[in-house]
């Protein structure tokens, strides 16, 4: 890529899952690349080699945001929908806050494109699935509603004063691209808990309900590789128009069941998975699968990574690596 092609972005929350694997597509298409991360959640090993690291506070965002960057890719935030039920404040605080300050911080280095991480929990439980950026918004907890209420905040930038910007709303995010891939603690997602099954690191994998209304009665879900993910934000910063705020999902179209990652990471991984039925956890819908369409057709966008067995290969791969550290 020549000079003339080359940006510079700030990544907000770049030391975790989903922004490494971004900064690292960023850096790879010959881009300067600045993560911003506390290193709360985030990794300081997940930081790409290539990329400028501040260990910092997006509240802080003023103190290096200027006029040279191009864009902010902002992912730092609060992504525990267990936790925001008991510690509300700390979502409203970080999530919201945290942008807020990050706004004005973009308002003030005149800095007029950001992509935002945003997610399928801002639409609660849907009334019809595949689930289109049409639906009504109205989430089930304070993780999604703080997203939700970035989301309107970044809508009224956007009119008032020329912000181009585009919110991804992601649903499920799974597998791993190389040396980047899930690490949170504690894990609450199904794929790297089962891998954690089969590594013999956790006896049992606990299927909550069996009794859905769904062709084996445990509940389906849309997964997105992650590294389709991140080429949809080198997308979004290419589509993003000065005034508008264009709101995109993000996931494959199909929906696999618990029972179907299960068998896969089975199958997969060569390894018994024993399974324990459990209760049905409130606010756990029996279907939410994405209508990516709008990501299609506005951002380019097509996901060339969605067989579930593929997925969970590079999870795999990823999780056999950390073990092996």
């Amino acid at each position: 890529m020549s000079n003339a092609q080359q940006k510079k972005y700030l990544v907000t929350g770049g030391a975790g899952y989903v922004g490494s694997v971004v900064a690292a597509h960023l850096l790879e298409a010959g881009h300067q690349v600045t993560v911003l991360d506390d290193l709360s959640t985030g990794h300081r090993e997940g930081v790409p080699s290539g990329a400028e690291f501040i260990e910092g506070r997006i509240q802080d965002a003023a103190k290096w945001l200027d006029s040279s960057f191009d864009a902010v890719l902002h992912f730092a935030a609060s992504s525990q929908v267990g936790e925001s039920v008991v510690r509300p404040e700390k979502y409203w605080a970080n999530n919201v806050g945290g942008t807020t300050e990050l706004l004005a911080a973009m308002r003030d280095a005149g800095v007029r494109t950001l992509v935002f991480s945003s997610t399928a929990a801002t639409y609660g439980e849907p009334d019809e699935v595949p689930i289109t950026e049409d639906a009504v918004t109205a989430p089930t907890n304070p993780y999604g509603a703080s997203k939700l209420a970035v989301d309107h905040m970044i809508s009224g930038e956007c009119a008032a004063h020329g912000l181009a910007a585009v919110s991804l709303r992601y649903f499920n995010v799974a597998g791993a691209y190389g040396a980047y891939g899930e690490r949170h603690d504690p894990e609450t997602h199904l794929i790297p808990l089962v891998l954690q099954v089969a590594q013999g690191r956790r006896e049992t994998i606990s299927v909550f309900g069996d009794d859905y209304p769904t062709p084996d009665g445990t509940c389906v879900r849309d997964y997105i590789h992650v590294a389709d993910l991140a080429e949809a934000h080198l997308l979004a910063l290419d589509a993003a128009a000065s005034g508008e705020h264009l709101i995109c999902n993000l996931g494959n179209g199909n929906g696999f069941s618990v029972r179907e990652v299960i068998e896969t990471v089975r199958r997969v991984t060569g390894h018994p998975v024993p399974e324990t039925v459990a209760p049905r956890r409130g606010g756990d819908p029996a279907v939410l699968v994405a209508s990516a369409e709008r990501a299609k057709e506005r951002l380019g966008w097509r996901p060339s990574r969605t067989d579930l067995a593929g997925i969970v290969a590079d999870a795999w791969e990823f999780a056999q690596r950390r073990e092996s550290e």
